[in-house]
């Protein structure tokens, strides 16, 4: 995970800006480089690396050498980029290029956050947390707003030979039930012809392991979040069986976290033993729980209820991760739930269409509920989260079968998806159907929920008068 921050257009003054750009140094621990842009005026770059691939050379913003204007500052990682770079015909895809044209774009679920500023009097600053944009705003006398650039969609802006920017149009250039469009470049073997559904679990149970597959592309140690769940479950021992395959110098590191005696940490150690992974268990109390709010808050920028009570137990493991390993790329279960219909509630849907609908609604919105606290609580402790429910492949692919398919059946929420890794043995039977439970339900110990823990301390600290 890395932090990009730029500006166009600008009359800041360079303490100012760097200031700004030190607000998300924690997105990128390894590095930092502060770029003016030859040739464009009042424009300049921010980078805070998290070296993943490529230490040496990786370092951004990148520049196109037989184009000197040509610059990217990117926060991500292109699979495939070995087989874009023989096809595009050199190595790096453009954010300012010599006709004085600025690209910004994010990805099809808002995976990687970014934010934008725009002013009416043309200047353009861009950052991934709002927080790196916020001196900004309050040194300007409009007061702009700082708003999400929406995922799935590119924005392109003119550079004005004053230096002020214009925008042109905002492109809404991959949506997530798109097929790939370089599917061509990938080596992930054939889908199975015909919609019978033998062949459709055989087809969910490819895309899902080649998913993982490409995401194994790191010079840094791979882990993996791991709460017992189904999700989490498939996704570490997918990785591990493809660890081993690729003969990787260490084992997998998963962690779980939870509560004394939660269902989590149980379930997680029965997982753990049964794919046999290095399993690290987390154990966090009330008060540790509690201290953490007001820097879970500050790091989700958010104060969202549900999205900071989920958030604290991924936030502390995170930080367990950073402090005691040596695990940098962090693989998650995140995005299964939207996806292929997980959550209770599917179950009282008024028809097969609406709950496909729904499921949809929830991949649009995931930008500013679960990706986000994916990936503030992992970034806020220098680590890259990777989540292959995700990947565009295998939810175009989900997301073109029929509604009837897609919906829980007897009973069982996610059935299709738990179907397909029937006989698999990759993870325990009673793991493959447990029952959905939410990360901050399932982290809590049996005596007291951390609901009830987090919501009794909220009544303690705020009386009645105080919100009347």
């Amino acid at each position: 995970m890395c932090g990009i921050w730029a500006l166009f257009g600008s009359d800041e003054c360079l303490s100012v800006q760097c200031l700004s750009a030190m607000k998300i140094a924690h997105r990128g621990p390894d590095a930092f480089r502060f770029e003016n842009v030859n040739g464009f005026t009042n424009c300049c770059f921010g980078f805070h690396r998290l070296a993943i691939v490529d230490q040496l050379y990786g370092m951004q913003p990148l520049r196109v050498k037989k184009f000197p204007y040509l610059w990217l500052c990117y926060n991500g990682e292109i699979y495939n980029y070995k087989q874009l770079e023989k096809h595009l015909g050199f190595e790096y895809q453009t954010m300012v290029d010599a006709n004085k044209k600025v690209f910004i774009g994010r990805d099809s679920y808002g995976v990687r956050p970014l934010f934008k500023l725009l002013t009416d009097d043309g200047f353009l600053a861009v950052c991934s947390e709002a927080k790196g944009l916020i001196d900004l705003k309050h040194s300007m006398t409009s007061s702009p707003k700082i708003d999400p650039f929406p995922p799935g969609h590119c924005e392109v802006f003119d550079l004005k030979l004053s230096g002020k920017v214009a925008s042109v149009e905002l492109l809404k250039f991959r949506n997530f039930k798109d097929e790939p469009q370089h599917a061509e470049y990938d080596s992930l073997g054939k889908l199975q012809a015909g919609m019978d559904r033998e062949t459709i679990k055989r087809n969910i149970c490819l895309l899902f392991e080649n998913a993982v597959r490409k995401r194994l592309m790191a010079h840094r140690r791979i882990g993996c979040l791991l709460s017992g769940g189904l999700d989490s479950s498939l996704v570490a021992a997918t990785l591990l069986k493809l660890m081993r395959e690729s003969n990787l110098p260490y084992p997998l590191q998963t962690f779980a976290i939870g509560m004394d005696d939660s269902p989590d940490l149980l379930a997680a150690r029965k997982v753990a033993n049964h794919i046999g992974s290095e399993h690290h268990e987390i154990i966090f109390s009330a008060e540790e729980g509690i201290q953490a709010v007001d820097e879970v808050i500050f790091t989700l920028e958010t104060y969202d209820i549900t999205t900071v009570r989920a958030s604290v137990g991924m936030y502390l493991i995170s930080k367990y991760i950073r402090k005691k390993t040596n695990s940098v790329v962090i693989f998650s279960g995140e995005g299964s739930d939207e996806l292929t219909q997980g959550y209770i509630y599917f179950h009282k849907a008024p028809s097969e269409e609406e709950a496909a609908e729904d499921s949809e609604r929830l991949l649009r919105e995931l930008y500013l509920f679960d990706a986000l606290r994916a990936d503030r609580t992992t970034a806020a402790h220098g680590l890259e989260l990777r989540v292959p429910f995700l990947d565009h492949r295998l939810t175009a692919y989900y997301l073109s079968l029929l509604p009837e398919l897609r919906v829980p059946k007897n009973g069982v929420e996610k059935y299709l998806l738990r179907e397909a890794f029937e006989g698999s043995d990759l993870i325990p039977k009673d793991i493959l159907w447990r029952p959905k439970e939410a990360f901050s339900d399932g982290l809590s110990s049996t005596k007291k929920s951390w609901f009830s823990i987090l919501q009794d301390h909220i009544e303690q600290q705020v009386q009645g008068s105080e919100i009347n």
